[in-house]
């Protein structure tokens, strides 16, 4: 399950890079880039933290995947089309990509035997690292910083991944049951404009 989630979570967050990367209209190299960090850039910081070699340094296939993948971007002339991050396309992949990474961070902490906190400060790293790396490097506030239901969503399921383990339910229906509520509770939350209270 683990692998599962981690490639659906790395194709999705290649997909919002490379948006992102359009958006702020970066060269070939510097939306290369985006899609890379984006993609990967949660997990290096996840494995760093529990002393594992990173998922992306010893899978090719995941690499070439993402590598593909941008260039059939490219190729369909994606960067031509405006107004991309309120495209649907993008806030699902988006989605999809923060809700499989918080279960792949999730459960590397079960792994490593982390408390709850542990889970969910991985839950909530995979799922939210490489976007704000991206996003330092182009020079613009994190998007997590400014919306308030995003990192929110992967502390919820870290938090759901750690009762299930508690209560001995964790299994691979849990888990699809808690990714497309996920990913649900996340769309739903873009549409409707959900924050969290913003001091004034």
């Amino acid at each position: 399950m683990f692998e599962i989630t981690e490639y659906i979570g790395i194709v999705a967050f290649a997909l919002s890079g490379f948006f992102v990367g359009v958006k702020n209209r970066l060269d070939m190299l510097g939306i290369l880039i985006s899609v890379y960090l984006t993609a990967f850039g949660g997990g290096l910081i996840r494995d760093t933290i529990v002393h594992k070699i990173p998922y992306a340094f010893t899978q090719n296939s995941a690499s070439i995947i993402v590598f593909v993948l941008f260039l059939l971007m490219l190729a369909l002339k994606v960067y031509k089309r405006a107004d991309i991050e309120n495209r649907a396309w993008f806030i699902l992949s988006d989605s999809i990509g923060l809700v499989s990474f918080s279960i792949t961070g999730a459960l590397i902490a079960l792994q490593a035997e982390y408390n709850l906190l542990g889970i969910l400060t991985l839950s909530f790293l995979t799922a939210v690292g490489g976007g704000i790396a991206r996003d330092v490097i182009i020079n613009e506030v994190p998007f997590i910083f400014k919306t308030g239901f995003y990192g929110s969503v992967a502390l919820i399921v870290g938090l759901f991944v750690y009762i299930f383990n508690l209560t001995e339910t964790l299994n691979n229906y849990t888990l699809i049951a808690l990714f497309f509520t996920g990913v649900f509770l996340r769309v739903i939350a873009f549409y409707k404009k959900w924050n969290l209270w913003i001091p004034k």
